[in-house]
Order: structure tokens, then sequence, then C-alpha cells
């Protein structure tokens, strides 16, 4: 067990692309088939594929990307410069990111109109995306080193794609929607504690 740490460091330092990519494509992957038992249903693999399909060639690379371009860009830790990469990052990063997926999901299903998830979905998915991410990424810009920060944002994005996937599924892209369970729960606790 104590063994795998040094060996992803090295493959971290040696090969720091393929492995924050791979890293990021697992736990994104791992966050859809976790979705899927949330829901109570049978694990569609089919579907887990398409996912991790859309997050390796497209998400975790743009990650790695982006996230080098904006060390680049706002090099350092100061915390100005640790803002401004969020707030680039929530401007520029993020509607580029929910667009690729929404798209890419729907191209790997066959869907007639490719667009119609991004058209119904992106402004509750982004607004959501805001009450989670610029604190992940306040976190990753600050603390994470650079070589760490897409495998970073891949362990953040296990939360996120519990989310995402069920909204791609069956929500509209607001957490109301997405955690039917809770709010269910919630308001029946409260119908049936007693007035006093």
């Amino acid at each position: 067990m104590a063994g795998w740490w040094p060996a992803l460091s090295r493959a971290a330092r040696r090969h720091p692309w393929p492995t924050n990519v791979l890293l990021y494509g697992a736990l994104f992957s791992s966050g859809d088939a976790l979705q899927q038992r949330l829901r109570g249903a049978q694990n569609d693999w089919r579907q887990t594929r398409r996912v991790a399909t859309v997050v390796v060639t497209f998400h975790a690379n743009f990650n790695y990307v982006w996230l080098g371009l904006l060390e680049r860009a706002l090099p350092g830790r100061a915390p100005r410069i640790v803002l401004a990469k969020v707030l680039c990052d929530q401007v520029v990063g993020a509607p580029i990111a929910v667009s690729a997926f929404y798209a890419g999901m729907s191209i790997l299903q066959g869907k007639d109109d490719i667009f119609l998830d991004l058209k119904q979905k992106f402004w509750n998915t982004y607004m959501s995306g805001l009450l989670y991410w610029p604190f992940v990424q306040l976190t990753n810009f600050s603390l994470v080193p650079v070589q760490w920060r897409t495998a970073y944002a891949g362990l953040c994005s296990f939360l996120w794609a519990i989310f995402l996937c069920f909204s791609q599924q069956s929500g509209d892209g607001t957490f109301k929607s997405a955690l039917p369970f809770f709010h269910t729960k919630g308001s029946s606790a409260i119908k049936e504690s007693p007035e006093k």
C-alpha cells in the first residue's frame, strides 16, 4: 500500500500530462458510476464509458492545458493572483467545460439535437458550479503544487461528476433537482413534526 504514492509521484514528475489526465478521468468516471448507484439504478457501463470518453478526450486535457496557461499568465500564489486565476477560471474555463460536457455526451449518445441539453441546462449548471468550483480552485491555486493541480481538480470533480452526470441524464442542472432524496427526506421530516 505504501509503495503506490512514491510510484504515483514519480509518474507525475516524469509524465505529468498523462498521469494527471488518467487520474482525472478515473475519478470523474467513478463519480458517474456512483451517481447511478445512488439513484438506485443498475450500473450502465456504456454510459460510464461515454462519460470517460468525454472526460479523457476533452475535460482532463483541457484542464491540464488550461491550468498550465493560467499559471504561466498569472504566476504565483499571492492573494490577488489567486483571485484573478479563480475569476478567469470561472468566466472562461467553466463555460467551456460545461458546454463541452453536455455537447460531447449528446454526440456520444447519438441525440438528434446535440445542443438541446446544453441549451436547457447550461445556465443552471453554470450557476450551480459557481457554488462549488470557486472554493475548489481557490484551494487549488493557493495550496496545491502545479504538477498536481489537474489531479486535485479531478478529485474534486468526483463530487461534481455525481451532480453533473445526474443533471445530464435526468436533472435540470440545479442542485435542487439533483438531490431529491435529501429534499424529500427534509420535507417529510418537517411535515411529520408535531406543531406546538
